[in-house]
Order: structure tokens, then sequence, then C-alpha cells
């Protein structure tokens, strides 16, 4: 599904390169529960922005599903994006003047889903994840756990083939995590939902099936969890 070969980012500091990441090859198979994990700094959220298309890479070639993601043209890319992928960000990053329906209806509005059906995807999933009660509320009436779950059914609405997730339990409880968590092995193992996650938590990060190590910009191991959470 997803092919990364030789993909370096960097800036330019005082006439010289200063790499964020370095010649990263990695390749991420449909229907795959992926975690890239290592210290502030290694370039674990600029990866996922690059597989995201929010960034772009200054070296190397990206593949999605086929897809010479960076050799499209803007406007293709994007709509690559829009139909293919959904983000979920440590901050939620809901809209605050909008309802909870609101929010999680948005990303229908722009792919030009009818009302009818729109109402329909949106109150299935209200009701697929329990927020039923609270689809008139706006994010300030949310705890931060319900927050992040608003944000997971935003993400998924549109029936994404690739779901990315940068620390989506930075700002929540153990408690609120771990539900979290097990929501993404729901949508992973019965909705075939690839999922790539960022993540520092050892314990996250073996919710996975595969864990990629980050340091200092390069792949520095690729493992497998000893063992799963239940």
């Amino acid at each position: 599904m997803i092919s990364l070969e030789h993909i370096s980012k960097w800036y330019d500091v005082g006439g010289r390169p200063s790499f964020v990441l370095k010649d990263i090859n990695l390749d991420v198979r449909e229907g795959e529960f992926l975690s890239i994990m290592g210290p502030s700094g290694s370039g674990k959220s600029t990866l996922l922005n690059i597989i995201g298309t929010l960034d772009k890479p200054n070296e190397g070639r990206y593949t999605f599903a086929g897809h010479d993601v960076f050799g499209l043209k803007e406007k293709q890319r994007h709509e690559l994006y829009k139909k293919n992928v959904g983000f979920i960000f440590q901050a939620y990053h809901l809209i605050d003047e909008l309802t909870v329906y609101e929010n999680i209806e948005t990303p229908l509005l722009y792919q030009d889903v009818k009302s009818s059906e729109r109402k329909a995807i949106v109150a299935d999933l209200l009701d697929r994840f329990g927020i039923v009660g609270k689809k008139d509320l706006f994010p300030h009436q949310l705890s931060g756990g319900q927050q992040q779950l608003v944000g997971i059914v935003r993400a998924i609405v549109a029936r994404p083939r690739l779901l990315l997730a940068d620390e989506p339990t930075g700002n929540l409880s153990s408690q609120q995590g771990e539900e979290i968590m097990q929501l993404f092995r729901r949508l992973n193992e019965e909705d075939g939902v690839t999922i790539i996650q960022v993540t520092h938590s050892e314990r996250n990060a073996a919710w996975g099936g595969r864990i990629v190590h980050l340091l200092d910009g390069r792949v520095s191991a690729i493992s497998q969890p000893q063992s799963q959470p239940v």
C-alpha cells in the first residue's frame, strides 16, 4: 500500500543541510497496524506528515496505492489524500464553533456527499461509538477523551483506507488512552483500516503488529511487540 524509498528531509542552516529524516526506506502493507517510536526530535511527526502529504521530502520517492505521490499535481495529490487518508492529532483540532455532529459531518461536505447520505453516515457513527447524546454539544463541553473520540470519528467518517495518528493519547488519562487504543484495534481488525501511529508509549506501540524505531532521523530498528495488550 505504502512504499517509502530513500526519503530525506532537511532544512538549510547556515548554508548546510540539517537533516530531520535521512534515507528512510519503509513498506507498509494494506491492513497493517504500524507504530513509530523514537525520542523527541527523531523525526516521527515529520515522517507521519510526509505519509499524510502534509509535508514534502527534499529527496526520495513515496508511492501510495500505486501512485507516485509527489509526482502528482497538487490538486491530484489533495484528491488522493481526501479520498484515502484520515488524520488524528494529539491536540484534537476540533472546530470550536461547530457541534459534535457538525464536526463529524465536515469531511463529507468537502466530498460533496448528498445531505440524506451525510445524515445516515453520521447517525450510524454516532450510534456505533455511543455518542448520540453528545451530538449537539460543542467541543468545550466535552472531556479530553470525548474530544479525541469525536476527532477519531471525524477522521473515519469518509471511510479512509489509511488512518494516521500523531500521539493520539498524549493528552488523555491512562484509562482513556486504553479505550482509544482498543478502538484502533477494532477499526483495524473489523474494518480493515490501515493504521500508522506515532507514540512515545511502549505500551501503545505494542498494540501495533510492527514497531519502527527512529533515531536521529533514521530507522534504527524494526521490531515486533513481544506481546500485545488485551
